[in-house]
């Protein structure tokens, strides 16, 4: 993991005295909150239906012990007694009180954290695929690329008022876990097929919201040493010719579908030629420096499979059960990335108590190298967990009712926290996921029905990631009641694509009916080893919207 230098915990712990001061002036009245807004802002803090909200970065979803040790403390001493893991690998507290939130940003400095550029017209959180340095399809570890752009684009002079908020993703393998495609900027590492040198596949003008759409190609072999200078490129084209006029037109995906992907790309280029791009790249020392906190880890040697474990499965379907659905192959022999889901049925997706990341922290310090890493799906990942140790881990998560086995089935559901927290939302989301996961809740029926990913908004900003689930959820309001429409088709994957609307928007109750009669025609039409999204894809939408009208027409 990266860790801070002299630089970092001085720049971290000025900016906490500002904002220290900031709110005393806010809670003292000298300023107004039209005033205090777009300070608070630059420091992660939300105004929400209910609350403030405070929005903590977790750089590219990596996490130490400590630090979710110290998360922990401040749910339980200044919020609820939990958080709520986002899908921008973040967390957020949804109860703190204003007066408190300086106290809260000195814990997080005290672990090397910070709420900086989590929020505003600026480039976001880096986020990254949590099975990085890990996963057996990987060409190259994102992670040192991630904490190069974020060193870069942190307080970048140029990029501090964006037209827009601004995200980027990035992914070291050949299966997109990181969504890269629905992004302002994509970067997938490659091989140039000619020279077999690692570079960057540069995607732009992705994004969800009101205008979803999928980022377009612009350099197919980006080298390695022109990263920065060609980011730089792009951002200014879209400093200076996005829109401010209107910021439902402003992000970088609208200026690309106006002007064209040709014509940004020319633009891109042209501006890219301009820049001296050793005075904008990073030095390879600096790039060297970076990468050697991401070295690999010193593992055991051990056999490909271990007996101990293949024993335990055998003797306990439940635990074989978690296994299979949990965990995935590993680089190293004798060893898996584990995901932890944060969806046991009836809970709110992506929470966690205080209590619960505790043990999480614990577990990895002793089974993990004491790290964690955060996933988009709002789950936790210990990446570098010896086999023989599954089952005393398996045991520990259940008696905390975090064993639920549904990563990547029906109940394991992304869910913004919706009206029920949101001053955007115009619909709950968290009780749509929650009758979802009680109508599906049978592990049986789960694991007959296979891969098949809900995503669900309470607003048409789309924080739920709608757009690109299997099954697709935006709840709306309409003539004051809430009304949810239902999409087909999405793909967050390297087939990324945008889900299409089944039809008119149902009642609340109604959901789960619709629901069911989606995956009983894809049970009932589905090829043998088919998966929900490869069955849609070759049957068309049209039987399923016939199974949707039944229930729209009885709603009706």
């Amino acid at each position: 993991m990266y860790r801070y230098d002299e630089f970092d915990e001085r720049f971290v712990r000025e900016r906490v005295a500002q904002f220290r001061d900031q709110v005393a002036r806010r809670l003292d009245g000298s300023i107004t909150e039209d005033e205090f807004k777009p300070l608070r802002l630059k420091n992660g803090v939300y105004l929400q239906l209910h609350a403030y909200m405070l929005r903590i970065a977790i750089p590219y979803g990596t996490l130490s012990s400590k630090q979710l040790r110290q998360l922990a403390l401040i749910g339980e001493r200044y919020d609820r007694g939990y958080g709520h893991f986002t899908t921008r690998q973040n967390l957020q507290f949804n109860w703190p009180k204003l007066r408190d939130v300086p106290e809260i940003l000195d814990l997080l400095a005290d672990v090397e954290m910070h709420c900086i550029q989590t929020s505003g017209n600026c480039i976001r959180n880096v986020t990254a695929d949590h099975f990085a340095g890990v996963a057996q399809d990987e060409i190259e570890d994102p992670r040192p690329t991630a904490e190069l752009i974020r060193q870069w684009s942190s307080l970048h002079p140029e990029f501090d008022y964006l037209p827009r908020k601004f995200k980027i993703a990035v992914t070291g393998a050949e299966h997109d876990r990181a969504v890269i495609k629905a992004h302002d900027i994509g970067l997938r590492l490659r091989r140039h097929p000619d020279t077999h040198e690692v570079s960057y596949e540069v995607s732009v003008g992705g994004g969800l919201g009101r205008t979803p759409m999928i980022g377009k190609v612009v350099r197919d072999y980006l080298p390695k040493n022109d990263l920065l200078a060609f980011l730089e490129a792009i951002m200014r084209v879209y400093n200076l010719e996005g829109r401010r006029d209107n910021k439902y037109k402003a992000r970088v995906k609208i200026l690309v579908h106006e002007i064209g992907v040709e014509e940004f790309r020319r633009r891109v280029e042209e501006e890219f030629a301009r820049l001296d791009g050793p005075s904008v790249n990073a030095d390879p020392a600096e790039v060297a420096r970076i990468a050697d906190y991401f070295k690999t880890p010193d593992y055991e040697v051990l056999p490909a499979t271990s007996r101990v474990l293949e024993a335990t499965k055998a003797a306990n379907p439940a635990f074989a059960r978690w296994i299979e659905v949990n965990t995935i192959p590993h680089k190293a022999p004798g060893y898996a990335a584990l995901t932890i889901s944060l969806k046991p049925v009836g809970e709110a997706p992506g929470d966690a108590t205080s209590d619960q990341m505790r043990l999480v922290a614990d577990l990895a310090e002793q089974y993990s190298q004491a790290e964690i890493r955060v996933t988009h799906a709002q789950n936790l990942v210990l990446p570098y967990v010896r086999q023989r140790d599954l089952f005393a881990i398996w045991q520990r998560l259940g008696e905390a009712g975090l064993a639920s086995a549904n990563i990547g089935l029906i109940t394991d559901i992304i869910s913004c926290p919706g009206l029920d927290y949101c001053a955007l939302a115009t619909a709950r989301s968290i009780p749509i996921a929650q009758a979802i996961q009680h109508r599906f809740a049978d592990d049986n029926r789960q694991k007959a029905i296979g891969e098949l990913n809900i995503k669900i908004s309470g607003c048409i900003n789309a924080c739920g990631h709608h757009h690109v689930g299997h099954i697709g959820i935006l709840g709306l309001e309409k003539r004051g009641i809430e009304s949810y429409q239902i999409t087909l088709g999405g793909d967050a994957t390297e087939n990324a694509a945008i889900g299409e609307i089944l039809g008119p928007g149902l009642a609340a109750e109604d959901v789960p009916d619709a629901i069911e009669r989606i995956v009983n025609v894809y049970l009932s039409e589905r090829a043998e080893g088919e998966s929900f999204i490869e069955n849609v894809r070759r049957i068309g939408l049209a039987p399923f919207k016939a199974a949707f009208q039944e229930v729209a027409h009885a709603v009706a």
